[in-house]
């Protein structure tokens, strides 16, 4: 998923750690990641959070995608700052999943908490055949 994902590469964003229904990544924030204001553009801190959600819920090796977003801003982040996204699993009942994100800079102040709804298909992303 990493490879392909040409946005999360754009922004910088790094993996930190990911286990089953659970992914850490980060971002430096840049001077181009800025919005109107001088603070770092909304879209750049849902984006972290919403990559985060998307290596947790598919860490089991199942495709899965996103039924419902949302996210509520706490704090602004700066140029400079380094943000922190921690995707966990709540709940997993069936196909749907919720996973909550807290987005944290580096002085471990809040800046945004995500949730998100996912929908688990029964497609693998890694095929386990050996048929490859």
């Amino acid at each position: 998923m990493q490879k392909l994902d040409k946005h999360g590469q754009y922004l910088g964003m790094q993996i930190k750690q990911i286990s089953p229904g659970y992914a850490e990544l980060s971002l430096v924030v840049r001077e181009d990641m800025a919005n109107g204001l001088g603070i770092c553009h909304g879209g750049v801190t849902f984006s972290l959070a919403d990559t985060a959600f998307a290596f947790a819920c598919n860490s089991r090796n199942n495709r899965t995608l996103a039924l419902n977003c949302s996210i509520t801003y706490s704090a602004p982040a700066r140029t400079g700052d380094v943000l922190t996204a921690v995707a966990q699993e709540t709940v997993l009942n069936g196909k749907t999943g919720v996973y909550d994100v807290i987005i944290s800079n580096q002085h471990m102040e809040k800046i945004a908490l995500f949730r998100g709804v996912s929908y688990r298909t029964r497609q693998q992303i890694v095929s386990n055949s050996n048929d490859d």
